[in-house]
């Protein structure tokens, strides 16, 4: 197991983490920054995204792209970024003995990047490009879609990429505005985890990172609780599958109920142990893919099963899915079935801190999101504590007609005829 996390805080507000993996070849090196698509307006919807990949093309220090990518592929690593409705992080995988070249090139990248007009354009046409990838992949799209159907038009359910409207419309004035509101030490973090030490780790921090500047970033709206009006998004195409996503408003980050909807969702659509697996696929025949998931944000969240079906089985599926849904609500979980799911809730928890990638990754994340950190052991007792009646509990909150929004890519039934079988009638 990696060492217990180590933070500072810089003078600008910039806590540096750092978790010692001692027997570790490797650091992971991320820096968050707590800014996603939910922080944007109508007109800029894309726009946190669109600054992560602008800040790979270049900086004073190393004025193109090929620059930065050479400086970490040179160390032996790797780089990317991802951003999401919450936050951007841009991370770096290195050699243990090179961690600071991944903090000096994300530290430029943060700080100098040149955000040059003609670079501006040539990536707002890769951007417009993965939009459109993803609305050709029917079952990325329906993931979009159903943000619309479950959140309705808020900031928490517009896509994170953007429209190509959206990103068409932006300007060098609007990514600098949003650099300067959100990329600041107070709402960043810098995550380091391998081979490593803190001290060394925060002297590079201090020398690499003091510029950034402090502030507060600014308050964001809260999301609306409540089904959406349009809470049913078909689009109909001529496809081999369709694709479906049935959802429910469930819990925010930091709800007690968070380890019951871990315990339920893995009991409802996680391996081919789950509920819906056995039912849907084994014993049916309906899916060849069938799962659940859940996404908590910091004020509300999700429950989404996902399946792909031929047009035929469409209706079955979604009744049998359903009718899965309402067993959690109607009938105590069996105690070898509890037994079971926390086994495999646990084991999958503990596997999925093996790297000092993943470690980083979640420690920076709930310091960034939550201020604290939760060590392993307590997230595995808390998990281990779930009783039947806490799983019935969550599932009353969560799941109900009143509660569904689904979207559907591919043929599909009629609204109309999705709205029946959603209400029960």
């Amino acid at each position: 197991m990696p060492n217990g996390p180590e933070i500072t805080t810089l003078s600008n507000g910039l806590r540096v983490l750092t978790t010692s993996m001692p027997t570790a070849q490797s650091a992971a090196v991320a820096l968050f920054v707590g800014v996603g698509s939910r922080d944007e307006l109508p007109r800029t919807n894309g726009l946190s995204h669109y600054i992560e990949h602008m800040l790979f093309k270049g900086t004073e220090r190393r004025p193109d792209a090929a620059l930065i990518s050479e400086a970490i592929e040179g160390a032996g690593g790797g780089l990317n970024a991802y951003t999401t409705k919450e936050l951007t992080c841009y991370w770096a995988n290195l050699p243990f003995e090179r961690y600071e070249t991944g903090i000096d090139v994300l530290a430029d990248m943060l700080q100098h990047s040149l955000l040059v007009p003609d670079e501006l354009e040539r990536e707002r046409t890769v951007v417009q490009q993965e939009i459109r990838r993803a609305h050709d992949s029917p079952g990325s799209y329906v993931g979009e879609l159903i943000g619309r159907a479950i959140y309705g038009d808020q900031p928490i359910g517009w896509p994170i990429a953007g429209s190509l409207e959206t990103v068409g419309g932006m300007r060098r004035d609007d990514l600098v505005a949003h650099l300067g509101a959100y990329y600041l030490g107070s709402n960043c973090v810098l995550s380091v985890a391998g081979n490593v030490t803190h001290e060394r780790v925060l002297d590079a921090a201090g020398r690499h990172l003091a510029g950034v500047p402090g502030g507060m970033k600014p308050e964001g709206a809260a999301s609306h609780w409540g089904r959406p009006e349009d809470y049913i998004q078909v689009e109909p195409r001529e496809l081999e599958q369709t694709n479906i996503a049935l959802s429910m408003q469930a819990i925010a980050r930091q709800d007690l109920d968070r380890y019951a909807l871990e315990i339920m969702n893995t009991a409802l659509g996680r391996g081919m142990s789950s509920r819906l697996f056995k039912e849907v696929r084994e014993r049916r025949g309906l899916a060849y893919a069938v799962s659940s998931s859940v996404s908590r944000y910091q004020d509300i969240g999700t429950l989404t099963v996902t399946a792909g079906v031929t047009r035929e089985h469409e209706e079955e599926a979604l009744r049998v899915i359903l009718a899965e849904l309402r067993k959690l609500v109607d009938e105590p979980m069996p105690d070898e079935e509890l037994q079971r799911t926390q086994d495999f809730a646990v084991g999958t928890f503990r596997l999925s801190l093996e790297t000092p990638m993943s470690v980083g990754q979640r420690r920076g994340n709930q310091l960034l999101q939550d201020g604290a950190i939760e060590p392993p052991d307590v997230t595995v007792e808390r998990m281990r504590a779930v009783t039947a009646d806490d799983v019935r509990r969550v599932a009353a909150r969560v799941i109900g007609p009143a509660q569904y929004a689904i979207a559907v890519v591919g043929p599909s039934a009629t609204a109309d005829e999705l709205d029946t079988i959603l209400s029960g009638a």
